[in-house]
């Protein structure tokens, strides 16, 4: 991966924990780039052919930050849909550039998998806020601030969908670890 950081931001750590929620995917034609929004609280974006992501968080954003989401259900009726907006509280702008950058690598793996990259805002969504969630313990509210079960935003196999991306050499798909045996070795008494 190519890295750059424009921001105050310790480099090497973002770099670090890019990587680290990278695996097991292959990055080594990605270039990312952090960098400061031009006024907006974050932004993203993906250019597919060059593999570039852009990752821009605002220098004015205070934590824990409420940052609304499209990883709830949609709902529906015979004229229109609709999603709830679900907040994912962020502790820190490491969290933030790193939701930010999820985000934007979930689209440019449905591209490497061969999928249409057309409306999967709630899927990029989905991908980022799960790492969120698991690794820094982040909440995932309703707009009445009531904490929201996962089984009501985690519903879709993410994972499987861009299963045809590129793996780094030597990794395994994720869930292809297979089922362990105990194995009960017997030695000779000596």
């Amino acid at each position: 991966m190519e890295f750059h950081n424009a921001t105050a931001l310790d480099g090497e750590r973002l770099r670090r924990l890019f990587l680290q929620h990278t695996h097991p995917y292959d990055h080594g034609a990605l270039r990312v780039f952090v960098r400061y929004s031009r006024g907006a609280d974050f932004s993203g974006s993906c250019y597919y052919r060059k593999a570039r992501l852009f990752v821009n968080v605002g220098r004015h954003v205070r934590f824990p930050y409420a940052l609304g989401t499209h990883i709830a259900r949609a709902t529906s009726n015979r004229t229109h849909w609709w999603r709830e907006m679900y907040r994912l509280t962020i502790g820190d702008a490491y969290q933030l550039a790193l939701f930010v950058y999820l985000h934007e690598l979930y689209h440019y793996l449905v591209k490497s998998a061969g999928r249409s990259p057309r409306l999967k805002e709630a899927r990029c969504d989905r991908f980022a806020a799960r790492t969120l969630v698991e690794h820094f313990g982040c909440q995932v509210t309703d707009r009445f601030g009531r904490t929201v079960p996962r089984e009501r935003w985690d519903f879709q196999d993410l994972d499987g969908f861009v299963a045809r991306a590129p793996l780094r050499v030597g990794a395994r798909k994720i869930g292809a670890a297979g089922r362990q045996i105990p194995v009960r070795v017997l030695g000779r008494d000596s």
